[in-house]
């Protein structure tokens, strides 16, 4: 539905109030999502539960009004189909049976492999199709190849991404070969996903940042560009999102470079600069900082109406610069919209 405000945004239509979602919008932050988590037993059987999965996807869009939805699941779901062993460890996050040579390489499942692991997810997107108000926008999404790759071979989040950078300098061809895995399979994901009715997709590069050079070039934009590619490809007038968090100067042209309709910006960079350096190429996607929805008070209302008024002259979907963080107070959520819709 092109009246959708999201999808018109991503037309590259200025609109006069920005739509609005939230990364991690369904999440710890509420307490009903705190109770479907409880009632699924643990983190990865939620992702895998069609039925509550929709349920937390919905919490926040009947609570809020959000102008988009997006999938309950997490990046690591397209690796564990994959082969390698996930689990979550409670209070310290995921683990993962590591993929760092060439024969742990080649036992990877064929790409076509992947959906019967991930069934529940297209099944849980079919339901929120059914289910979500008819101007809500769905929302699909993955995680780009690098950032994958970093959990993948160390087997868990790092604060430096030390492994992959060592694995990309001591055996590139591994590497590369691995960054190529993700990077196909995450085009069947995903187009997997539009199939069950995700109207837009997003590209979390949450580590992107830590790529430096030609690196960026070879490991962030040239695999997204080439998912953006494949997908438009099979799916014409797909939008997607890129967020290669924390890129820096390397958000200007990245939009152009990649084939994304939108560029996410993390709050590193002002909102005043990013209106002048990525949104002259079309929709910018942020860029609230998620402690301020902690903290609450004027500064949030301030913040909320800065980036608003920053983004004003061009295609903008109000967000925040990363996802917002379990101690968030709920209530704050809705100061937040009602400055940035004006109530």
């Amino acid at each position: 539905m092109t009246d959708k405000p999201i999808l018109r945004a991503l037309k590259g239509e200025t609109l006069p109030t920005p739509p609005i979602w939230m990364m991690r919008q369904a999440g710890r932050y509420l307490p009903e999502y705190r109770a479907t988590r409880a009632q699924a037993g643990d983190f990865l059987s939620l992702c895998y539960n069609s039925e509550l999965a929709a349920e937390v996807t919905l919490q926040p869009i009947r609570r809020y009004g959000f102008d988009a939805a997006i999938l309950f699941a997490d990046i690591l779901l397209l690796p564990q189909a994959l082969g390698p062993k996930l689990w979550f460890e409670t209070g310290e996050g995921p683990r993962m049976e590591t993929t760092t040579t060439p024969a742990e390489l080649a036992a990877l499942r064929p790409d076509e492999e992947i959906h019967e692991t991930l069934a529940p997810v297209y099944e849980t997107l079919r339901i929120l199709t059914r289910e979500l108000p008819r101007e809500t926008t769905l929302i699909g999404f993955a995680g780009a190849p690098w950032t994958v790759a970093t959990y993948m071979i160390a087997g868990r989040g790092t604060k430096d991404q030390g492994p992959a950078h060592a694995l990309k300098a001591t055996d590139r061809a591994t590497f590369a070969g691995l960054i190529d895995k993700i990077t196909s399979a995450t085009i069947l994901y995903l187009s997997a996903q539009v199939q069950a009715g995700a109207e837009v997709v997003k590209l979390f590069d949450s580590w992107a940042g830590s790529l430096k050079g030609q690196d960026f070039t070879d490991f962030a934009l040239k695999p997204t560009a080439r998912i953006i590619a494949a997908l438009k490809a099979k799916h014409p007038g797909l939008p997607i999102i890129a967020f290669p968090r924390e890129a820096g100067d390397r958000y200007i042209g990245f939009a152009r470079a990649s084939g994304a309709d939108c560029v996410a910006v993390d709050n590193s960079v002002s909102p005043e600069w990013a209106a002048e350096n990525v949104q002259k190429d079309g929709c910018v996607q942020g860029n609230l900082a998620p402690d301020l929805l902690v903290s609450g008070g004027e500064p949030l209302v301030q913040g909320a109406r800065r980036v608003t008024r920053a983004f004003a002259g061009g295609p903008h979907i109000f967000n925040l610069g990363h996802g917002i963080t379990p101690d968030a107070d709920p209530d704050n959520v809705k100061r937040m919209i009602d400055a940035v819709r004006g109530a």
